[in-house]
């Protein structure tokens, strides 16, 4: 590394601040919040009061904006230490581990490009070896490229697209693709599926484009997936603190507040349970897609566990009722 170019003290071997930031991928404003708000980190002083921050630190303050991205809450990952963290973000790791490194992936899609390279995504599980920002501007950069997986975002799929996806996958030359949208026609999701191509919705959570493209690769390659085998072995589904009829006792409730906040809040949680079971379902009928559903359902169940415990939170600031394991 050229510690001029790197923004390293060379008598120190140190990062000032603005540097450190970048290359945890943070902005300094985010970083001096944290520091403020909950001690992610103690950095030295220089002589002249400027902060100054190790290799270590900035690798550790990596992990921590990676694990936030997903979903964990700042207050819940500052204090922890490097080996922690690494724990936590083991799944992605694990997964590029279990080929001897990441899935090298060609990315079409601003959005997606995007999402995935500014996510921790990159480096761990995903080797990004191309992108292209639109799906209808084929770049002679993209024909050939040594890859596995191409991943095309199409967040409103329609049957024109599907020439389209077509093309891009003859240009590239990668086998697997993965297509992902937010919404679509049914006789178009079965179009493309009929081409042999991996489609599902945009997942919420980053690390399920990993499980697809792993999927995916796995479906190319003629090996079956193990349906009973959890993707993710660090994480498991959160219990379910609200279940529905404390959810409706809340809704009923929440009518006498002059707020909605919580009416909509326990409506929104109310539908992620459905979506759990939903999700349940889908995975025992059609064992081909168990594994994305079993990702899916860790995946709400996270989330769902957030939103319960902002639920709790407002539910008391309001004085609204709450299941007796769960009143203070």
């Amino acid at each position: 590394m050229d510690e001029i170019e790197s923004g390293v003290a060379l008598e120190t071997g140190l990062y000032r601040s603005g540097r450190a930031a970048r290359l945890a991928g943070l902005s300094v404003e985010t970083l001096r919040v944290w520091e403020r708000r909950y001690g992610v980190s103690a950095p030295q002083r220089s002589a002249h009061g400027q902060r100054l921050y190790s290799g270590e630190q900035v690798y550790r303050l990596g992990l921590i904006r990676q694990l936030v991205e997903q979903g964990h809450p700042i207050s819940a990952v500052a204090g922890l230490t490097v080996d922690r963290l690494q724990k936590l973000a083991e799944p992605l790791v694990s997964l590029g581990n279990a080929r001897k490194g990441p899935i090298r992936v060609v990315l079409v899609g601003e959005g997606l490009v995007r999402r995935v390279t500014n996510g921790g995504l990159a480096n761990l599980a995903l080797d990004v070896v191309n992108v292209g920002a639109r799906l209808d501007a084929v770049s002679e950069t993209l024909r050939n490229v040594n890859a596995d997986v191409l991943v095309i975002e199409a967040p409103e799929l329609n049957e024109d697209a599907v020439s389209l996806i077509i093309e891009m996958r003859q240009v590239t030359g990668v086998a697997a693709v993965v297509v992902v949208y937010r919404f679509c026609a049914a006789p178009t999701l079965r179009s493309l599926r009929a081409q042999g191509y991996l489609v599902a919705r945009m997942p919420a959570d980053l690390t399920e484009i990993v499980l697809l493209c792993d999927t995916a690769l796995a479906a190319q390659s003629g090996h079956s997936r193990r349906v009973d085998a959890a993707p993710w072995p660090n994480i498991s589904v959160l219990p379910r603190r609200l279940d529905d009829q404390a959810l409706a006792t809340l809704v009923a409730a929440a009518n006498s507040v002059a707020c909605e906040c919580p009416r909509h809040l326990a409506e929104i949680l109310l539908m992620l349970n459905s979506f759990e079971r939903y999700s349940q379902q889908c995975s025992a009928l059609s064992p081909d897609d168990a594994l994305v559903h079993d990702s899916l359902t860790l995946a709400v169940s996270q989330a769902r566990g957030l939103l319960e415990s902002a639920m709790e939170r407002l539910a008391l600031a309001e004085g609204l009722p709450l299941p007796a394991g769960l009143q203070r």
